[in-house]
């Protein structure tokens, strides 16, 4: 009889832990969608009405929505989504979150960060991990072979996606 109770406690915050978990993950997509979304309307606007755009909106968002949508965070969005057209890569079709993005903005080479896209998907690493692999250079250290080879492979993905 106890058995059962500890069986039925188990199932339950196994089920718990699984609904969490695609909650989380439905979240960090979501969050994703809508900073790329952002991105597009932050850059469509600042064509429109200049690049002082971006600052006039995080007042009037700070206020009304939350701190954390501050001048910073939009030029945030504003260059996630202007990189990802550029390289002609959706990044909604990729299971990075938007912690991962956020570490690769700081990057300016189109390959390098297809690259750790790439081995992040590979070896599902956390943010700190990618922190750690772009902080050690890990792009820098492959060898010009092994770049072309990456370059190319991810040509033919972008080629495929455009298809």
């Amino acid at each position: 009889m106890e058995e059962q109770y500890y069986i039925s406690i188990k199932e339950k915050l196994l089920k718990s832990e699984i609904y969490d978990k695609a909650r989380d993950y439905a979240k960090d997509r979501n969050k994703v969608k809508v900073y790329y979304e952002t991105g597009e309307l932050l850059s469509k606007a600042g064509k429109d009405y200049g690049k002082n755009i971006i600052k006039q909106y995080s007042e009037k968002l700070m206020i009304e929505v939350g701190k954390k949508y501050n001048e910073r965070n939009l030029r945030y969005m504003r260059q996630f989504y202007e990189l990802f057209t550029s390289i002609k890569w959706n990044p909604l079709g990729s299971k990075l979150n938007w912690s991962h993005y956020r570490e690769l903005l700081i990057l300016s080479n189109k390959e390098e960060i297809l690259y750790y896209i790439k081995i992040c998907e590979e070896n599902s690493l956390s943010k700190n991990q990618l922190h750690e692999r772009i902080r050690s250079k890990e792009y820098d250290r492959l060898s010009d072979i092994a770049k072309d080879k990456l370059v190319n492979n991810i040509n033919s993905i972008c080629i495929k996606e455009e298809q």
